[in-house]
């Protein structure tokens, strides 16, 4: 049944602040795509699937819709589940887990719906095949999750298992890392294509040189994960799945044109940086440096991204002097990167005022629960405006494609879908 070509709802799950990119990655694919306020929607069978959880960069789970139910209360649900063919999808001799997200009045902790849904599911297949799967928290197996809201319930295959942004390349992770998948999304708002460079100063544990490397060179980060959910349902046919690496593993190219340069103060955390590039099978697309961001390696010919992931004071201290760390960013751009685009991902606006230059784009994302601006500076010598008679035309200094603003004004998520 899972592995059947019957067309079916997909809902891909992201972070807030990921869904336009999500959508974009998923259209790109010949899929339609439906922005909901932490998820795409689209449509597919089992085959899809696989091809999404291989493929998405800004993804976290791909979720296949098995059916809706009307259920008020817990028993309910559990009526309801109990009517479904289980034992045609879970393996009586495999593991399940059920994860959920539940608004109901009479279910105040979710792991008690999370319980009351396996118990359905393993007991129908106990009865249909006089085993039951065993079953716990971790993603060992087959993976089901339930959306609850009041009296509907929908239930969904949960085809990835341990969420996407778990690569697996992340050995050493240093200090507060981004997650996997909100790093991928960031060099993807930059436009970063391997065509100019990328230049990841405090680059910390590497994330995003890695994540750069990986869509410069087209390879599909699934492809460095050893396991996922759907390999456990009944009906996984290992020669398909094999295929399906085959094709996403040949679209992917062996060098690009521009340099990825990650540099940071610290010593761990370039080593950090590296083994992880390492691990990833990225280490000789990437220039690694100990040194302040102030004297990152700038290549000389060509142009391209500077992304900097400063601290902002939410979890690793407070703000004060880091106010000179943000100024001296906007320094590092004028004084250093003429012809590139600069960029600041921050969640806090106050300190993101002190680079002294106005953003020509703020993108709304959010780092776990924290809102956040990637902030893009367009730099260039001199000044665009029109000299007035008798000012200097050519200052030799690099300018920003606006001036100095005050705090950027939060802007809320999207309404939910």
């Amino acid at each position: 049944m899972p592995f059947s070509s019957a067309q079916r709802q997909l809902l891909v799950t992201c972070p807030k602040g990921l869904p336009p990119l999500l959508a974009k990655e998923i259209a790109a694919m010949g899929l339609p795509a439906r922005e909901l306020t932490a998820g795409v929607l689209t449509t597919g069978d089992m085959r899809q699937c696989i091809r999404l959880n291989l493929a998405l960069r800004t993804g976290h789970r791909v979720l296949l819709e098995l059916a809706r139910l009307r259920a008020p209360d817990p028993a309910a649900l559990e009526r309801e589940l109990s009517r479904l063919p289980w034992e045609d999808m879970i393996p009586a001799d495999g593991h399940l887990t059920v994860d959920s997200s539940v608004q109901n009045e009479h279910v105040r902790d979710g792991r008690f719906a999370n319980q009351k849904a396996k118990d359905a599911i393993v007991d129908r297949i106990a009865s249909r095949r006089g085993r039951r799967p065993n079953s716990g928290p971790e993603p060992l197996g087959a993976c089901v999750f339930l959306h609850w809201r009041g009296d509907a319930a929908t239930v969904y295959l949960d085809t990835t298992g341990a969420p996407l942004a778990r690569r697996g390349y992340r050995k050493m992770p240093h200090r507060a890392p981004l997650q996997e998948t909100l790093a991928a999304g960031i060099v993807l708002a930059t436009g970063f294509d391997g065509s100019g460079h990328f230049l990841s100063p405090m680059c910390g544990s590497g994330t995003l040189a890695v994540e750069a490397a990986l869509a410069a060179l087209g390879r599909a980060p699934g492809l460095l994960r050893p396991d996922f959910a759907f390999r456990h349902l009944l009906g996984f046919d290992p020669e398909a799945y094999a295929a399906l690496r085959r094709e996403a593993q040949a679209v992917a190219r062996k060098t690009f044109p521009g340099r990825i340069v990650a540099s940071d103060n610290d010593p761990e955390a370039v080593a950090a940086a590296r083994q992880n590039a390492r691990t990833a099978g990225v280490e000789e697309h990437i220039e690694f440096a100990v040194c302040d961001f102030r004297e990152s390696p700038v290549p000389d010919e060509g142009s391209g991204v500077c992304v900097l992931n400063p601290e902002y004071g939410a979890r690793l201290g407070d703000t004060p002097g880091l106010e000179a760390v943000y100024a001296g960013i906007g320094d590092f751009f004028k004084k250093r990167l003429a012809g590139w685009r600069g960029f600041v991902f921050t969640g806090n606006p106050s300190l993101a005022a002190k680079v002294g230059l106005k953003p020509r784009r703020k993108t709304p994302f959010f780092n776990a629960k924290i809102e956040c601006r990637l902030l893009e500076y367009e730099l260039y010598a001199g000044s665009r405006r029109t000299p007035r008679p008798g000012q200097d035309e050519a200052s030799g200094q690099v300018e920003a494609s606006g001036q100095a603003e005050g705090p950027m004004q939060p802007a809320g998520p999207e309404q939910a879908d």
